[in-house]
């Protein structure tokens, strides 16, 4: 797993995505489950799951399988939030009343490099969190487009309120839909994870997903 400081860097950055073999758009509908481009979340029932045929975790995983992954868009956190710099990735981040996430990656698609896969295989990616109501965060996931264990998260050292760093650790490459919960209060998102490689020394940083391998 990358050290946390790059880690950081490169989820809160404005990511230039490098799209081998397919392009992916930014239009449209704010939720779509068809083989239109990119999409948003729908902000009326964040936690509503996609329906549709899965797809088998053992077919090679590629970009293009973004194009059916109902992706969650970042936008800066509001002027109005007096603690929106308190918030890791705040100028992509997703959240309600009570709970934010921060520091998504742009179209929704998260590029793994080899430092962010541990020795067991899994994709670790850290996301910053900020509660506006007192408990523990426990963050918890599914995979949308095929069987695969559940995702989790590490969230510990962080108090009741405010700021949580976590990292989510993703079983496999594909759709995830991840859920953060505090007390009552919950925040779902959707995200396309698939392995690449990153160049770190471009600005902005440019990141590109291999064309094929196994999910």
């Amino acid at each position: 797993m990358r050290k946390v400081p790059a880690t950081w860097s490169v989820a809160g950055a404005v990511l230039a995505v490098a799209l081998v073999g397919c392009t992916i758009g930014m239009r449209g509908p704010k939720t779509t489950t068809s083989a239109a481009p990119v999409a948003r979340s729908s902000t009326g029932s964040p936690e509503a799951a996609p329906t549709g045929p899965t797809r088998s975790a053992t077919r090679a995983v590629t970009l293009a399988d973004a194009r059916h992954c109902p992706v969650t868009i970042g936008h800066p956190v509001p002027r109005t939030m007096p603690w929106r710099h308190d918030l890791f990735g705040w100028g992509t981040a997703y959240g309600n009343g009570s709970l934010w996430v921060g520091g998504l990656w742009r179209h929704g698609i998260v590029i793994m490099t080899r430092d962010d896969i541990d020795q067991q295989g899994q994709l670790q990616m850290k996301f910053g969190w900020y509660r506006l109501t007192s408990g523990y965060l426990k963050i918890t996931g599914r995979r949308l487009d095929g069987p695969a264990p559940p995702a989790t998260g590490l969230t510990s050292g962080y108090g009741l309120t405010g700021f949580n760093a976590s990292a989510v650790i993703f079983p496999t490459e594909g759709c995830w839909q991840i859920t953060g919960r505090v007390g009552r209060a919950s925040l779902t998102f959707t995200t396309f994870v698939i392995k690449g490689h990153c160049d770190f020394d471009a600005t902005p940083i440019r990141c590109v997903a291999r064309r094929a391998h196994r999910g």
